[in-house]
């Protein structure tokens, strides 16, 4: 059961993310669903694990979106990575670390996608879109934390975290 939750939570959150949440958008921002996932499990079982996690969740996005193979893996690994370092030092029943959480992992990924993006696309242009853009993710992402940590540290405590 672990094994497919852990499987299944990353497709379920890219469907969803294209076809429902692609509808309903803040500010032309659409939440990242698969951060959030990436973030809570981070959260919950540290830098490493998580590490692995979200490159592997990031790559299965890649894959997906069909852009640049390697960007929101390379992203969402070391995003993971950096907020599973916080597990030790947090006290996961408390609903504020999740909302925290996923609020700074969101400014981490975006700071990490607009440099990769830079590198790699150099006639990239940062202007007020995309600032709004990533406050609009900002407010969604963090919104949708909050009943997302609650069901998600139940299940995680349940079947995830042995």
């Amino acid at each position: 059961m672990r094994y497919l939750l852990l499987v299944l939570l990353p497709f379920v959150s890219i469907l969803l993310e294209s076809i429902f949440f692609s509808r309903l958008t803040l500010w032309g921002a659409v939440p990242d669903l698969l951060l959030i996932i990436i973030t809570f499990y981070a959260l919950l079982r540290g830098s490493r694990p998580g590490f692995v996690y979200g490159f592997l969740c990031g790559l299965l996005e890649d894959l997906y979106l069909g852009r640049f193979i390697g960007t929101n893996a390379l992203s969402k690994g070391v995003v993971a990575f950096i907020i599973g370092k916080l597990e030790v030092n947090v006290f996961k029943d408390n609903i504020m670390v999740g909302f925290i959480g996923v609020i700074s992992a969101t400014v981490v990924n975006f700071i990490i996608m607009t440099l990769l993006f830079l590198v790699t696309v150099p006639d990239m242009v940062i202007n007020h879109n995309v600032l709004i853009n990533m406050g609009g993710q900002i407010i969604y992402n963090g919104l949708l934390s909050l009943p997302l940590y609650i069901w998600y540290y139940k299940v995680a405590r349940k079947y995830i975290v042995k």
